[in-house]
């Protein structure tokens, strides 16, 4: 697929690209930070047959609920490429020792070798989170490694 991007002096950046079907998608990236998503019309590309006006947070959900499915798709298909590596989702409880606390504090990948690659929280994905990342309760860490790497993280994050 190919993206597509054009300055647009006073405003910002455009990035397009079509889908398969043959729709044009577009969004466009004002310097104010606000963000429009852009549905081209077919027969005109060049013009917008919708035009949907998001502030930061609402960019910011619509990036998450479009990267989430992908991070998972992504890590299946790694899966299916890589035999021995799983990926599990833990969910952080209110009685794990975590909570509250800075992710790097469980020492994870030095304890187990295993890496957390993301951690959900609610709506929002945290994709690469670092050592500094603070764990709250309902958080689901989600956990690249072998299927015992992964099980011993369980413990790690259950009971410290």
């Amino acid at each position: 697929m190919e993206l597509e991007q054009t300055a647009l002096p006073g405003i910002g950046l455009r990035h397009e690209f079509t889908t398969r079907a043959g729709q044009r998608v577009g969004v466009v990236s004002h310097r104010t930070g606000r963000r429009d998503l852009v549905i081209y019309d077919r027969d005109d590309p060049d013009r917008a047959c919708e035009t949907v006006k998001l502030n930061d947070e609402e960019a910011d959900a619509l990036a998450e609920l479009l990267g989430a499915p992908r991070i998972v798709q992504r890590l299946n298909q790694l899966h299916q490429q890589v035999r021995g590596l799983v990926s599990v989702q833990l969910p952080i409880s209110a009685g794990s020792p975590y909570v509250g606390r800075p992710m790097g504090d469980a020492r994870v990948r030095t304890r187990t070798s295993a890496s957390i690659v993301a951690v959900v929280r609610g709506a929002q994905v945290f994709a690469s989170p670092g050592p500094e990342f603070v764990l709250n309760e309902g958080d689901v860490v989600v956990v690249v490694g072998s299927e015992g790497t992964t099980t011993d993280v369980a413990g790690i994050l259950a009971d410290g």
